[in-house]
């Protein structure tokens, strides 16, 4: 079994302007998780697929292998299912730990334990995915759907609902083109604390993660 992982990083961003290359606590987002990656023992490599050649330029000095997306695979109409399925047919290796650039919080520790946890479930599940609970009062067109209006439990007392985060996804190559995703049909919940489940989505999400990065790293916030 080949273990690399593959960091996925387009260029543009609706919501954050080029997120994964601009300044990020002294770094950028894909810096970050490279060097994260490259800590990790377990993986037999790691690859970055993007359709920006400046950020391959950018990764080009570290010990990762480079593949250039088609940029049809990079454009904001294209659906994820797609680019699951295109990623997955130019991966050079066996299983996929899909490591999301945007998720800088998740600690090495954690990373570590799911691909170790990976290799211990595979022949019962078929991918490994980090989610984290949630304890909200949820509504579908205005009706509950976790807890009944008549008999209200506790907060805590709710359902545990996952929610999932893809900090973390872990799966068989050749599942990934099949299913055109990196969630399995029968996928192992592997839950995150609410600080290492952060993924950046909006402007707000930047500035609290680096916040975060910042004072778990020791800098001055």
């Amino acid at each position: 079994m080949i273990i690399k992982a593959l960091v996925a990083v387009r260029s543009g961003s609706v919501r954050v302007s080029s997120k994964n290359v601009r300044p990020f606590a002294g770094s950028t987002l894909t810096e970050i998780k490279i060097k994260q990656l490259l800590r990790i023992k377990q993986l037999d490599g790691i690859v970055v697929n993007s359709n920006d050649d400046e950020i391959l330029d950018i990764c080009s000095k570290y010990d990762v292998e480079l593949v250039k997306r088609n940029q049809y695979f990079a454009k904001d109409d294209v659906t994820m299912s797609e680019v699951y399925k295109n990623m997955a047919e130019n991966f050079p290796g066996d299983t996929v730990v899909y490591a999301n650039a945007t998720s800088p919080l998740i600690s090495d520790q954690s990373i570590s334990k799911a691909i170790a946890t990976y290799k211990e479930i595979n022949e019962q599940f078929d991918s490994l995915n980090t989610t984290h609970l949630i304890k909200e009062f949820m509504l579908l067109d205005g009706d509950p759907i976790n807890y009944s209006l008549d008999n209200q439990p506790r907060s805590q007392d709710l359902p545990d609902i996952h929610a999932i985060n893809f900090a973390i996804s872990i799966i068989e190559k050749n599942k990934m083109i099949n299913y055109s995703n990196v969630v399995g049909r029968k996928p192992y919940l592997f839950v995150l604390d609410e600080v290492e489940s952060v993924d950046i989505d909006s402007m707000l999400d930047f500035e609290v993660a680096e916040f975060l990065f910042k004072k778990q790293s020791g800098h001055t916030v």
